[in-house]
């Protein structure tokens, strides 16, 4: 249904290249990018990952050519006032855990499609519950799994995800990455 159109990925997250993969869409990979993921300080939280995947669409390093449709995107864990990005290192990651342990957090996902003619950037967000967490689980996990690539510290297919959530509302596929349901539906809108 989206065929005639090259998909490019900018992004080296094997978790959304798995999820557009699973979505059926021909693609490549291509992180060559210009852009320095940073944005001045007062923008709202919710608008960050806006910036960022709208940046990362903007910086990418060649111009589009005719049938090619970019996608970049941007995932943030924000927990009360807080933004949980990627942990720096492996105490920071077992801080994160301590602090979403037992709590509330919302993850929000910014996706933002180009062509030659037009930019297009949607977000979507999920709210997850998890279960309190002991010490010996969260550094079983942080030694095992070495989030230190994701927000939040977590990955939502791992382990942790398996015995630390008890409930998500919103889509799942956000909180690996990539809100594979609306992507479909704003590319079949985008084309």
């Amino acid at each position: 249904m989206l065929s005639g159109k090259k998909f490019i990925l900018c992004s080296a997250s094997p978790r959304r290249q798995h999820l557009i993969a699973g979505m059926g869409l021909d693609f490549v990979v291509d992180t060559g990018n210009t852009f320095t993921e940073s944005v001045e300080d007062g923008v709202p939280f919710r608008e960050i990952p806006v910036r960022m995947s709208e940046g990362k669409s903007l910086g990418f390093h060649r111009p589009l050519e005719e049938d090619e449709i970019l996608i970049t995107a941007d995932t943030m864990v924000i927990l009360s006032d807080e933004i949980l990005g990627k942990p720096a290192d492996r105490d920071d990651a077992v801080r994160m855990l301590h602090d979403i342990s037992g709590r509330v957090h919302e993850v929000v996902t910014a996706v933002t499609l180009r062509d030659v003619r037009k930019m297009k950037t949607f977000t979507d967000s999920a709210l997850v519950h998890f279960a309190p967490l002991t010490d010996e689980e969260i550094e079983f996990y942080v030694d095992k799994y070495k989030p230190f690539d994701k927000a939040g510290a977590y990955g939502i297919q791992e382990w942790i995800g398996y015995i630390g959530i008890e409930k998500v509302e919103g889509s799942f596929y956000n909180i690996a990455g990539l809100p594979s349901q609306k992507l479909w539906k704003e590319l079949k809108e985008f084309i």
